[in-house]
C-alpha cells in the first residue's frame, strides 16, 4: 500500500486546477502553426452581416420609436421621417464603403481621423468609439429587456434589470471563446427576426393598402394644418429634431470598417457585400416601421414598446396571432442581444489599435489563447454593466449618450475623408462625386450631433461628454508615460559598453551535463545585453552554457494574416541568433529556445520546463526594469512577466533569478 502511494508522485509540471478549468471554459488554444487559422476564424459576408450588422438592424427596435415619439401630435411627418431615414442610411453606408477602400486593414473612425486629421483628432474619435461600443452593449441589452418584458405579465418587470445584468455577463463569457463561436449560434435568431419583421411591416402595409388614399389625404391635411400653425420653418425644425433624436437608428453602420480584420478574403469585397446587406435591411426595417406606426395609428402604452403595440395590432387577427406576436418580440429581444456583439467585437479592436499606438495600456493589444482581445472584452463588459446600473436600463437615456458618441465619430470620419478628397496628393485628380458625398455626410452627421447634444444635454448628454472627455484625457496621460519610458530605454541602450570581438574558433554546442544559465530575453538591446553581462560577472566561471529563451508575442497587430505571424517568428529567431553570437563573444557555448504565442508568461513557462528536462543543472535569469519612483498604475501600464514567471517556476521547483535594472526619471517634461 505504502509503495503504491510513493509511485504516484504529483507531477510538478502538470497544469494547475485553475488552468484546467479555464481551458474547459474557454476552449483549447488556437494553433498558431495552423496555416488555415485565418480561414477558420474569418467571417463570410452572411456571418459578418449577423455579427456586425445585427447592431444596425436591431437599432430599428428603438431608433424609429424615439424619432416617432418626438413628432408628438404631428404624426403625419412620419412619411418625411421615413424618407430622411432612408437617405441618411444610404449616405452613411456609401461613405463608409469608401472608407473601407481607403483603409482596407480596418480601424474605422479611429484610423481615419488619426491619418487624415492628426493624432489628437484620432484619439478623440477613438475614445468616442470606445464609449460608443460600450453603450452599444448596454443599450442593446436594455432594449432587449424592454422588448422581451413587453409580452410578459407586468408584475415580472422587477426582474428586468437583473435579467439584463445576467445577459451582459453571459455574452462577455461567450465572446472570450472567440468571434466565430459567438456569432454562429445566433444565426437562427437573426433569420427569425428578418422573417417576422418583414411580415410585420408587410402586414401593416397590405392591411391598409385600400386605405392608402385616405392616409395620403390625412397626411396632406396634416401638412397644411401644421404649416398654418408652425409655419414651414417650424415644421422643418420639428422634422429635423425628430430625425436627430432618432439618431440611434443609424448606429452600427460603421461596424464593418472597424471589423475588417475578421472578414474573409478578399476583405474589401466581403466588406462591401456586408455593408450592402446592412444598408438595405436597415432602411427597409426602420423606414417601414415609421410608415407602419402612422398607418396603424400606434400610440405609446406604458410598459410596451411601439413595436409591441404594432405587433398586437397587425397580428391579432392572424391564425395563431398570439404566438406570432410573442415570436416577433422574442426575436427582437434576442436580436438586440446579437446587436450587442458589435460592442464585444469592435470595441476591443479599437482599444487594441489605441494600445498599440501607446494611447491605452499595452496589455489591451494582447490576445488570449483563443485569439480574442480578452482584456478588452472584459473591460467592455464591465463598463457596460456600470452604464446599465447607472441608468437603471432606461433606453431613452442610453440612446442619447450612445448617439452623441456615434455621431462625433461619424463627423470626424466624414471631415477627414472630405479633407483627403478635396486635397489629393500631387498627381491624383479630385473626384467631385466623392467630395459631394462626404460634404453631405458631414452636414448630416454634424447636424444630428449638434441637435442631440443641445436637446438632450440635461437628459444624459452631459454624462457622455464628461466620460468621453475624461477617457480622452487619460489617453494623453498614458501616452506621455510611455514616451517618457521610451526615452529612458533609449538612454539605457546608449550606455551599452563595448563588446569583445568574436573568437576565431566558435565554441561548440552546449553540454547538457554542464551548469547552464538560461536567460529570458525580449528584443536585442540594453536590457538583454546588460542582463547577460551581469550573469557572467556575478557568477564568474560558474556557468559553461548559455541558453537564451524568447517568445514572439502575437498581438492584435499581427492578426492581419498568416504572413504577419511568420514575420513575428522570424524576428524572434533573428533576435535569439544575436544573443547566441553575444555568448560566443564571451567564449561560451550557447543555443536558444524560441516560440511564438499570444501569452508570453505561459509560453515561457512551458519552454523553461522543457529546458529543465534537457539541462538538469539549470538556473533561469531575467532582467526587469525597476522604476525609481514606483506608482500604483505601473502594474497596468507595464507587464510583470518576470515576477509572474518566477512564481510559476518556484511552484515547479525551479529557480528564476531576477536582475533589476534601475531607471531614473529625468527632469524633462514628457510630451503628450
Amino acid at each position: 500500500m505504502g509503495g503504491n502511494r510513493s509511485s504516484h508522485v504529483p507531477d510538478p509540471f502538470a497544469p494547475s486546477a485553475w488552468h484546467r478549468l479555464r481551458r474547459r471554459f474557454m476552449g483549447k488554444p488556437r494553433d498558431l502553426a495552423d496555416k488555415g487559422i485565418f480561414e477558420k476564424l474569418a467571417l463570410i459576408p452572411f456571418l459578418a452581416w449577423v455579427g456586425l450588422g445585427a447592431d444596425g438592424l436591431s437599432s430599428s427596435s428603438y431608433g424609429p420609436q424615439e424619432a416617432f415619439l418626438a413628432l408628438g401630435e404631428h404624426r403625419y411627418l412620419a412619411v418625411v421621417l421615413a424618407l430622411a431615414t432612408t437617405v441618411t442610411i444610404a449616405v452613411i453606408a456609401a461613405a463608409y464603403s469608401r472608407i473601407i477602400e481607403r483603409f482596407p486593414h480596418g480601424g474605422g473612425g479611429y484610423v481615419v481621423a488619426t491619418h487624415l486629421l492628426g493624432k489628437r483628432a484620432g484619439v478623440l474619435s477613438g475614445t468616442a468609439l470606445l464609449v460608443d461600443y460600450m453603450l452599444t452593449i448596454t443599450v442593446s441589452i436594455a432594449a432587449s429587456g424592454d422588448a422581451l418584458f413587453s409580452f410578459l405579465p407586468p408584475e415580472w418587470a422587477v426582474a428586468k434589470l437583473p435579467f439584463e445584468v445576467a445577459v451582459i455577463v453571459g455574452l462577455t463569457a461567450l465572446n472570450l471563446r472567440g468571434v466565430r463561436e459567438s456569432v454562429v449560434p445566433l444565426v437562427p435568431v437573426f433569420l427569425i427576426f428578418l422573417v417576422t419583421h418583414v411580415a410585420l411591416i408587410g402586414g401593416a402595409l397590405l392591411e391598409h393598402a385600400f386605405d392608402a388614399p385616405r392616409a395620403l389625404a390625412e397626411v396632406a391635411t396634416g401638412f397644411h394644418e401644421g404649416t398654418s400653425v408652425l409655419g414651414l420653418v417650424g415644421l422643418l425644425a420639428l422634422s429635423a429634431r425628430a430625425w436627430s433624436l432618432g439618431g440611434g437608428t443609424y448606429t452600427g453602420l460603421e461596424a464593418v470598417s472597424n471589423g475588417l480584420p475578421i472578414l474573409k478574403e478578399p476583405r474589401v469585397k466581403t466588406a462591401h457585400k456586408t455593408m450592402l446587406y446592412m444598408a438595405i435591411s436597415l432602411a427597409f426595417t426602420a423606414g417601414g416601421l415609421l410608415v407602419a406606426y402612422l398607418l396603424v395609428d400606434v400610440r405609446f402604452q406604458d410598459g410596451k414598446t411601439l413595436n409591441a403595440v404594432l405587433s398586437e395590432a397587425v397580428f391579432a387577427d392572424f391564425p395563431g396571432g398570439p404566438a406570432i406576436i410573442v415570436l416577433t418580440l422574442l426575436s427582437e429581444g434576442l436580436l438586440l442581444m446579437v446587436g450587442a456583439q458589435a460592442g464585444f467585437i469592435d470595441g476591443p479592436r479599437v482599444l487594441a489599435n489605441m494600445a498599440l499606438d501607446g494611447w491605452m495600456p499595452r496589455r489591451f493589444g494582447s490576445l488570449s489563447h483563443r485569439l480574442t482581445s480578452g482584456h478588452g472584452i472584459v473591460l467592455m463588459g464591465a463598463a457596460s454593466l456600470l452604464a446599465l446600473l447607472y441608468t437603471g436600463g432606461r433606453v431613452s437615456h442610453l440612446v442619447v449618450m450612445y448617439s452623441i458618441n456615434v455621431f462625433l465619430t461619424f463627423s470626424l470620419s466624414m471631415a477627414g475623408m472630405l479633407k483627403a478628397e478635396s486635397l489629393p496628393p500631387a498627381g491624383e485628380r479630385r473626384h467631385p462625386g466623392r467630395i459631394g458625398l462626404f460634404a453631405f455626410g458631414l452636414l448630416l452627421c454634424a447636424s444630428i450631433l449638434g441637435v442631440t447634444t443641445y436637446e438632450k444635454f440635461a437628459e444624459g448628454g452631459w454624462m457622455t461628454v464628461v466620460v468621453t472627455g475624461a477617457v480622452t484625457g487619460l489617453c494623453f496621460v498614458v501616452r506621455a508615460h510611455y514616451r517618457s519610458v521610451g526615452r529612458l530605454i533609449v538612454t539605457l541602450n546608449q550606455k551599452i559598453p563595448s563588446l569583445p570581438p568574436l573568437p576565431a574558433h566558435l565554441p561548440g554546442k552546449p553540454d547538457p551535463h554542464q551548469r547552464t544559465a538560461a536567460i529570458l530575453v525580449g528584443s536585442y538591446g540594453g536590457l538583454g545585453i546588460t542582463t547577460t553581462r551581469d550573469v557572467l560577472r556575478e557568477f564568474k566561471g560558474l556557468y559553461r552554457n548559455l541558453v537564451f529563451v524568447s517568445v514572439g508575442v502575437v498581438d492584435s497587430a499581427a492578426m492581419r494574416g498568416e504572413g504577419d505571424i511568420e514575420q513575428v517568428r522570424e524576428r524572434t529567431h533573428e533576435t535569439c541568433g544575436k544573443y547566441v553570437e553575444l555568448a560566443h563573444r564571451f567564449g561560451l557555448a550557447a543555443t536558444h529556445s524560441a516560440s511564438v504565442a499570444t501569452d508570453a508568461v505561459e509560453a515561457l513557462e512551458d519552454q523553461c520546463k522543457t529546458l529543465s528536462r534537457t539541462y538538469p543543472d539549470i538556473t533561469f535569469f531575467a532582467g526587469q526594469l525597476v522604476f525609481e519612483r514606483e506608482r500604483w498604475y505601473h502594474h497596468w501600464l507595464h507587464n510583470d512577466t518576470a515576477f509572474e514567471l518566477q512564481k510559476r517556476l518556484q511552484l515547479a521547483g525551479q529557480t528564476l533569478v531576477i536582475l533589476p535594472r534601475l531607471v531614473r526619471w529625468t527632469s524633462h517634461r514628457p510630451a503628450g
